[in-house]
Formats: structure tokens, C-alpha cells, sequence
């Protein structure tokens, strides 16, 4: 007996020591994690103040450069991949196309080359044209939810990005992540009209922008942000109906636009029948049908860029 309580001592000594030695194991391992957190925390925030210092440094010159940091903006490629910059992305897209270009020459010849990479640089253009419409879509809709929030706070130069921080929750993409990082910005650098100019760049939308700007402009000559908003909010009100209303048009061009189409495959149907030949014939085969088919291209052209500039 006086061996087995020796043993069974021996035995809560031993499981006391390795329950405290997984303690401090479980501790170790918490402080690591907080720490490794605070880590990647402050590599955001370092990652984009560089980002913020580039844009706009960028930007004062205009370049080609600044077209494409705001690009990855605007379609939300550099809200998912954080490192994507512009010179990474016109490698990307330089790398791309020699190697489809490659195995196109390789296989199909050099004319099958050159109508892929131009097919694959037209396929790009159309995404981000689609990525830039869905955001700025998402942007408008969530515009007037943001300045209704914004009146329920008594908003002060002091205060104006910690209010982002509340607000943001409750915010869609992109203005979401724009809010967020305008707030991570300000307390970094200490320097909210900084933050909030660099904020206007990552949004598409001309109200936010230019709530963004104005509200730059109050910190440095205004205490409070009440006729501001309340302005913004009657100038968004305008926007939205405006919008609404071109949207009305551009819905009654598309369906005249599908009239035009009809009728003037049912003439040329019609004239093809009177002189005895085919669609394809009557279209492809003589001057009057090549030249009806490039003025068709040319309207539904002048039609598409109209509705290009409706939608930017």
C-alpha cells in the first residue's frame, strides 16, 4: 500500500506539472497569435499608407500609372489582392498575352495569334468595364444609407473618421472597405484630410467623391459636419432622380434601337425577295448591302458609346 501511494502521489505531481506546463503552453501560444495579429495588423496599415502616398502622388501628374492604381480600385481587384499594383498588373497582363500569343503562333499561325491576344485584351476590357458598373451600382445604392447614418450623428472635425468606423459595419462594397480604410489611416498618420482625400480615390461614384472632398475641406475651416450632410443629401436625392430618369431614356433607346434592327432585316428580307436573292447573298455579296451593313455598325457603335457614357 505504501508503495501505491507513492506511485499515485507520484502520479498527481507529474499530471500537475504537465497541466501547468500546458498552461503555459495554451498562454504561449495566445501571445503569439495576439502578437502575430498586431503584426499583420500594422503590415496593413503600413501597406497602405504606401498605397495612399503612391495614389496620390500619382495622381498629381496624371500618368498612366495613376489610371491604372485607380482601375484596380474601382473593380475591386485591390481590395482582394492587396499587393496587386499597377506595374504588377500590366506584367500580369504583358505575360498573358506573349504566352497565349506563343501557343496560338505555335498551333494556329500568326493570324489566329493576333486575333487572340486581341480577343483576350477586348475579354479583359469588357470585365473590368462590368466590375467598374457593378461596384459604381453598389456605390450609388448604399449612398444615401451612408449620409442617413451620418445625420444620426452630431459629426465633428475631431470625430469624422471614428464615425466611419461605426458606420462602415453596416456599409456593402466598396464603400465598406473605403470607410474602413480611411479610419485605419487617420489614426495611423494622425492626418484625416489626408485620409479622407485618398478615400475619395478608391470609390467610384462623383457624390462620394465629392462628400469625401468637402468634408477634407470642412475639417480645415468648420467644426460641424450638420449642413453638409444635410446639403449631400438633397444633391444625392437629385443625382439618384436624374439617374433614374436617364435610365428611363436609355431603356426607351434600347427598344428603338430593337426596332430599327427588325425593320431593317425585314427590308433587306423584302429586297433580297424582289431581286432573287439570298440574306447572305443580298448582305455580303453586293455594294448596297455591305455599305446598309456598315452604316448599321456604325449607328449601334455611336449607340454603344452613348451608353458608355450614360453609365460612367
Amino acid at each position: 500500500m505504501g508503495k501505491a501511494k507513492v506511485l499515485t502521489f507520484c502520479c498527481l505531481i507529474i499530471g500537475f506539472y504537465l497541466l501547468y506546463r500546458q498552461g503555459r503552453i495554451l498562454r504561449w501560444l495566445r501571445n503569439l497569435l495576439k502578437k502575430t495579429q498586431a503584426d499583420l495588423d500594422l503590415a496593413a496599415r503600413k501597406r497602405g499608407l504606401e498605397n495612399r502616398r503612391q495614389l496620390l502622388e500619382l495622381q498629381k501628374r496624371h500618368t498612366f500609372w495613376f489610371r491604372i492604381e485607380r482601375m484596380l480600385y474601382y473593380t475591386g481587384i485591390r481590395r482582394r489582392f492587396p499587393n496587386m499594383s499597377a506595374e504588377a498588373w500590366v506584367f500580369g497582363n504583358l505575360a498573358a498575352a506573349g504566352i497565349l500569343a506563343f501557343v496560338a503562333l505555335a498551333f494556329l499561325g500568326i493570324r489566329a495569334s493576333v486575333l487572340w491576344v486581341a480577343a483576350f485584351f477586348a475579354a479583359e476590357a469588357i470585365w473590368v468595364r462590368l466590375r467598374r458598373t457593378e461596384n459604381l451600382r453598389r456605390a450609388n445604392d448604399d449612398l444615401m444609407k451612408l449620409l442617413d447614418f451620418l445625420g444620426n450623428y452630431s459629426i465633428t472635425a475631431a470625430e469624422v473618421t471614428g464615425v466611419f468606423d461605426q458606420v462602415s459595419r453596416y456599409m456593402e462594397e466598396p464603400i465598406k472597405t473605403a470607410l474602413e480604410e480611411c479610419y485605419l489611416e487617420a489614426q495611423t498618420t494622425g492626418d484625416a484630410g489626408l485620409a479622407l482625400l485618398a478615400m475619395a480615390e478608391k470609390v467610384e461614384h462623383p457624390k462620394f467623391q465629392e462628400l469625401a472632398r468637402n468634408m477634407e475641406i470642412s475639417i480645415r475651416y468648420c467644426a460641424d459636419f450638420t449642413a453638409l450632410v444635410n446639403s449631400s443629401r438633397r444633391s444625392v436625392r437629385e443625382h439618384l432622380r436624374i439617374t433614374q430618369e436617364r435610365k428611363g431614356m436609355l431603356r426607351e433607346a434600347v427598344v428603338n434601337m430593337g426596332l430599327l434592327l427588325a425593320m431593317s432585316l425585314a427590308v433587306l428580307l423584302t429586297v433580297g425577295r424582289l431581286i432573287g436573292l439570298s440574306f447572305a447573298e443580298l448582305v455580303w455579296g453586293t455594294i448596297v448591302g455591305k455599305a446598309g451593313l456598315g452604316a448599321l455598325g456604325v449607328i449601334f457603335l455611336l449607340f454603344g458609346i452613348q451608353l458608355q457614357k450614360a453609365h460612367s
